[in-house]
């Protein structure tokens, strides 16, 4: 009997410790520090979800669409390009040439005028000289026009511009089977603000040698 009792004892005792052995543990809440900050937490001063993203100058994603006409088949035609080599360059040399070749020089008007403007005529010098001296050489006058007044309106001005800077080459001597016309209207701006800067550089005629 005593033998049983000393048994049921030492059987208590053991289940007493294996019980006290499976007490919870305590665990230390985890604190995000550093590195060990867990996704889209606060981090650096920017709350989730914000995305911040930088475009350059030039890049599509910034101002109208635009169609991707060039008659010219000059650089930049059947390749994809929107435009032409001067779309790559700064707004200054944009200011200057226009879509022009680079042997001659863009026209600029008056708003809502087609008229050939008296500090425009070194210009058209300038191109009527150059195409006299090369006769295997041919050129497209491209008229351009700032995007205020309907589309059907601006390619009508844009015409009449080209076919003003034509008719200006012919009184130079230039041949008129050597000029072709083409009127973009508002279709190709080269500048897309807002402030009369930028509409008097879209108003524009650009003379592009075939």
């Amino acid at each position: 009997m005593v033998k049983i009792s000393r048994i049921f004892l030492l059987s208590v005792l053991v289940c007493a410790m294996l019980l006290a052995g499976c007490k919870s543990k305590q665990v230390t809440p985890y604190t995000p520090t550093g590195n060990n900050r867990p996704e889209g937490s606060l981090t650096d001063g920017f709350r989730e979800g914000q995305i911040t993203e930088e475009m350059r100058p030039g890049q599509d994603g910034f101002g109208p669409a635009t169609e991707g006409l060039d008659a010219t088949g000059g650089a930049g035609a059947g390749t994809g390009s929107l435009f032409s080599n001067a779309d790559s360059q700064s707004d200054a040399y944009k200011r200057e040439h226009g879509r022009s070749s680079p042997e001659m020089k863009p026209v600029y008007f008056d708003f809502d005028q087609s008229v050939i403007r008296a500090d425009q005529i070194p210009s058209m010098e300038h191109n009527g000289a150059y195409l006299n001296g090369n006769p295997s050489r041919n050129v497209v006058v491209e008229g351009n026009t700032d995007y205020r007044g309907t589309n059907e309106y601006n390619l009508a001005l844009g015409e009449r511009r080209a076919a003003s800077a034509k008719s200006y080459l012919m009184e130079l001597g230039v041949a008129e089977n050597r000029i072709r016309t083409i009127s973009y209207g508002e279709e190709r701006p080269l500048f897309f603000g807002e402030n009369e800067n930028d509409y008097a550089s879209n108003r524009r005629a650009d003379f592009v040698l075939e």
